[in-house]
Formats: structure tokens, sequence, C-alpha cells
């Protein structure tokens, strides 16, 4: 990714400003000097960063030596890339502050746009929802044990991920459980328009859509007490919030406790809530940091 937008640079030489969105995206600066660089950071190359250690444990001995390389390389160019830019927003309060902290930036912030329009309640079936990627720090596996304990209850696990034939092998054909692998936009959101509530608690998330997405369903969000989505769930009104590094005893606690009569009283605020961070407000937004940039 990072030599992909690299070799973009040089067609970006003479534009007066770019506004870089992603995680690589800044690289494609590394020709632009004295001219306007905007970026839209929706996260810093975590691997080389905060989530540095968390990916180094699992790799073997003999592996580590080329991921530090790595991360050492990565960190170079991402710096000297992040320099180069005259203003910054980023997606969440969790973001500028992982900026500060590990690269000494300062950014506003602008929430990112969900299309609530996309998203509607459409009652409420019988299954939970987990909504998350299948990787290793979404806690997905924290989610299935949950339901392996609770047979009485449904889980719909909804996305794909490097972790999915791991999670798939760890609910061993639970009958509770169901994969749908990865979807599209319209089956998710059928998929949200008639759960009881969806599930979300990963690792320190820098925003979180798939919570706006879900309270745009008018449906709250059992999730975590860890980076973005301090920011979106209201604890107690559109969803609540565990702990942080939740147990499978909170997660049995929250599951158990929201019923579909809870989930339907929660519905008002949570559309409420999802329009804090509609398209408009984003727009608006943007057009204010590209002019002021």
């Amino acid at each position: 990714a990072i030599r992909a937008f690299e070799r973009v640079a040089p067609s970006l030489a003479d534009y007066d400003w770019v506004l870089f969105s992603g995680s690589f995206a800044p690289m494609a600066a590394v020709n632009r000097q004295d001219q306007k660089n905007l970026l839209y950071c929706h996260t810093i190359p975590r691997f080389a960063y905060d989530l540095r250690a968390y990916y180094r444990e699992k790799l073997g001995t003999f592996r580590r030596p080329v991921f530090d390389w790595l991360v050492n390389r990565v960190r170079i160019r991402y710096e000297r890339a992040i320099s180069r830019m005259s203003r910054i927003a980023v997606n969440s309060l969790n973001t500028q502050q992982r900026l500060k902290r590990f690269l000494h930036a300062d950014a506003d912030i602008i929430y990112p746009p969900c299309n609530t329009a996309e998203f509607a309640w459409q009652g409420v079936s019988d299954y939970f929802l987990s909504t998350a990627r299948l990787e290793p720090y979404k806690r997905v596996d924290v989610v299935i044990d949950a339901f392996l304990r609770m047979p009485d209850k449904k889980l719909v696990v909804a996305s794909g991920g490097s972790n999915e034939a791991s999670l798939r092998r760890q609910a061993g054909g639970a009958e509770n459980i169901v994969f749908t692998g990865w979807l599209s936009r319209a089956g998710m959101a059928e998929l949200l328009a008639k759960c009881i509530a969806s599930i979300y608690i990963p690792k320190d998330e820098d925003f979180g859509l798939s919570p706006v997405e879900s309270m745009a369903a008018g449906k709250p969000v059992i999730g975590v007490a860890e980076g973005g989505l301090r920011e979106t769930v209201v604890d107690g009104e559109t969803g609540c919030l565990l702990p942080p590094d939740p147990t499978v005893e909170a997660v049995i606690e929250a599951v158990t406790t929201m019923t579909p009569e809870k989930a339907v009283a929660m519905r008002e605020a949570c559309e409420a809530r999802a329009l804090l961070f509609g398209s408009e407000r984003f727009r608006d937004e943007i057009r204010a940091l590209v002019g002021a940039g």
C-alpha cells in the first residue's frame, strides 16, 4: 500500500492543494513540499504504533526481526509524510489523542458520515447481530464463547475476515450461532433492521461506523467503553458499554438484560443519536476544513 501511494505522488506535484484520506494516503505527499496538503485521518498504521506489541507477540521468534524492520521503515516514511500536512482532521477524539501521542501532531475532529437513510427499523426478530470484521482484535471470539454458554440465545455473525475459519471451529456447529460471511450493504441493513441489538466490542476502535449504523436502524448497541464507541454509544440510552477488555460473563449479562422490550424502548434515542453523524454534517465540516486549510 505504501509503494502504491508513493507511485502516484508525481501526478500530484502540480496541484495547489490535495486532500488525502486513508491510513497510507499521506505517503503520496512525498513530492509536495510547499503546497497545501490536507489529511482526513481515519487511523494511523496501528501495527507500527499502539498495536505493535499485540502483533509482535503473535509472531514466532524468527519473524519478529523482519516485523521490527518493517515497523521502522513504516514509521520513518509515515512520520515524514505527516510532517508535510498543512492541516489534519481525524474521525474521533480517540484518533486525535493517538495522533498526538505517537506523532505529536494536532488535528481537528470531523466524525465520518453515516448514510442513515440506508437503515431503518423493521421490528424485532429473535437474534443478536455481531457486525465486526472477523479479525483477532475485534474480539468476536469473546462473543461466540458467550453464546456457546447461552444456547437459548441466537447470534448471527455477519461479516468475514482472516479469523473466520478459526471462529467457525470455535463455534463448533452450535445451532444458535450462524455465520453469514461477507454481506452487501443491503444485506447488512436488512439484518440490522430486524435484530434485537448489535454487538460490537473491538479493542480500542478508532471510531467504528458499525455502532452508528445500528443506531440508525433503531437498534441499541452492546459495545465496550474503549476507543470511539465512547463517543457514539450513550450508555443506558442507546445501548450499553461493557468495561474495557470485556469478559465472557460481561457479554452474557448484557445480552440477558437486553430484552426485546428494552431494545424497542431505546429505538427513538438510537435513531436520534445516529443523525448526529449524518452525511450532510460531514460535507459541511469537510468544506470548512478545505476552506480554512
